[in-house]
């Protein structure tokens, strides 16, 4: 696999412009050391480091980045010709170096609202802030710690990141402090005294962004060997921008890897209930025909569902299966988006519960939307609506049969148990004496009750055996979300056709299916495989 499908950890920067000249040696060993941590703790996937490139520590950070061979993308917060004239001419000299080596340049987008009477100067360096605070995994500070005052500086930056005090143009911002981390290098401004500069200390939530990190990597390993199969779900135009091809591939193969996944999960699934129906039917052999060595038979089954569980554990089959599929829902939706021409971030739609659930996700989210603004708009009625409705449809007609053979399965349990009742009642009235004397003379009385116990304590079985593998999969479920989401795309379909593609329906368009996909996630969250014996 190349880097083209792999989750960047996106490393944003921050910095002051006065940086004293006899710090500048230990500032740039602190942001070294610190990202040679980061790349320690992902050793599986690419790094890209997202900086505006101002004088004094964005271009120390770059030096570093660039040290390391991290990958570059510059955010500028005002156009290239504009932004130059702020720099010292050996300013622009090492601003246009990176320039040069980054792989992309572009001017950062408006995430807030144009305040009334347009944008200001102040304005476009606070946007470029939001930006970077809100594409990062971890954003690296070269700051005094001291509170800004001009909203859009190096203190406010961090603030976007830690709280996300910033107002989106739409939706809510994806950044707070429970899944963010600010790595602060103290850096002394201009003449001033005080702590040594270099010193580090982390803001926010470094647990909780550790483990962003480690599933992050650990997606970028588990989909080293997987080749991109099958055909791309846009039109073949869609293939001359970079953004769109990367975003497609990842997700893609996020629907690769939560195939495989869902495979050993309900292989798993299966086991379970194997083993608990196997151990109930030697338990009866046991208890009711004396056979004594079944116990080893209940011991075997034991162990076997104890190896499944474990297997289940090991291979984290569970959730990859859920967030990896959320990755590639979320990806699609933001894909399409992007092919549509709209400005709309997935991440920016997405439920608290979603953003809290899988903050891994909504980081990669952020991580591979870095790119330029759209630059063309395309239809996306056949591609995203009707190729939508089109899968609803048929997922609707295979979950329906699904459901349907669980639900004859329970209703022949239902059948035989019922006959066997009367089997035995019959049996108990003639034969065993239940109210008055047998009347008909059976040899071994005994032989037979045990026989009608077992075949009794076997449909049990079955019927657990049906709860503890279909009811896991909740078929009822899935089957009323696949025919509510046909309805929905038909619907869409009629608005797109009456009402042409605007910013309103294309929100509307996303919003639905990001939440649909999380109401997915929440509920299989709780079919985790367990030994329900």
């Amino acid at each position: 696999m190349t880097e083209s499908t792999c989750i960047p950890v996106v490393i944003g920067v921050t910095g002051h412009r006065q940086i004293r000249r006899e710090n500048e040696s230990e500032l740039r060993a602190a942001v070294v050391s610190e990202l040679k941590k980061l790349q320690a703790l992902c050793p599986h996937s690419p790094f890209l480091m997202l900086n505006s490139l101002a004088e004094g520590g964005d271009l120390l950070c770059a030096d570093a980045a660039e040290e390391l061979g991290i990958e570059l993308a510059v955010v500028l917060p005002r156009e290239m010709a504009d932004y130059e004239q702020d720099f010292s001419d050996a300013g622009r000299e090492h601003f246009a170096h990176h320039c040069e080596r980054a792989g992309q340049v572009f001017t950062a987008p408006c995430s807030e609202a144009v305040p009334e009477g347009g944008e200001k100067r102040n304005d476009r360096f606070r946007q470029a802030g939001i930006y970077v605070a809100g594409h990062c995994h971890v954003l690296i500070a070269l700051w005094d710690g001291e509170t800004g005052h001009s909203g859009c500086g190096t203190a406010e930056t961090v603030d976007f990141a830690l709280n996300g005090n910033y107002a989106p143009a739409s939706g809510i911002s994806p950044r707070f402090g429970s899944n963010t981390a600010v790595i602060h290098v103290f850096t002394p401004r201009g003449g001033k005294t005080g702590d040594a500069a270099g010193n580090v200390q982390i803001l926010g939530s470094w647990d909780t962004v550790r483990e962003i990190l480690c599933r992050t990597d650990d997606f970028n390993r588990n989909a080293a060997s997987m080749p991109l199969t099958g055909n791309s779900r846009l039109p073949a135009e869609a293939e001359e921008e970079p953004a769109l091809r990367k975003m497609e591939a990842v997700s893609r193969i996020a629907g690769t890897l939560s195939r495989q996944a869902a495979g050993r999960y309900r292989r798993v699934l299966a086991l379970l209930a194997a083993a608990s129906s196997l151990l109930t039917f030697a338990f009866l052999l046991y208890d009711e025909a004396q056979a004594i060595w079944m116990i080893l038979v209940c011991g075997l089954m034991l162990a076997a569902a104890w190896a499944c569980q474990r297997y289940a554990v090991r291979s984290d089959c569970h959730r990859r299966y859920i967030e990896y599929r959320a990755l590639a829902e979320c990806l699609r939706v933001q894909t399409y988006l992007r092919y549509a021409g709209s400005s709309v971030r997935a991440a920016d739609l997405l439920s608290w519960t979603q953003q809290e659930e899988t903050a891994w996700v909504l980081d990669a989210l952020c991580a591979l939307t870095i790119a330029r603004e759209p630059q063309s708009k395309h239809d996306i009625r056949l591609c995203w609506v009707e190729a939508q409705r089109e899968y609803h449809r048929r997922a609707a007609l295979d979950a329906g049969k699904k459901l349907s053979a669980s639900d004859l399965t329970v209703r022949i349990a239902l059948f035989l148990s019922v006959g066997l009742y009367l089997m035995g009642v019959g049996y108990e009235l003639l034969c065993g004496g239940l109210i008055f004397s047998p009347a008909l003379a059976v040899a071994d009385v005994e032989l037979w009750r045990t026989v009608l116990k077992i075949l009794m304590g076997s449909i049990s079985a079955m019927t657990l055996f049906v709860a503890n593998y279909y009811g896991r999969l909740s078929l009822p479920r899935t089957y009323s979300d696949h025919q509510k989401m046909e309805r929905f795309y038909a619907k869409m379909s009629a608005q797109l056709e009456k009402r042409g593609q605007t910013e309103e329906l294309l929100t509307v368009l996303a919003r639905e299916e990001l939440t649909e996909n999380g109401n997915w996630c929440s509920y299989q969250r709780d079919n985790k495989p367990d030994i329900a014996i």
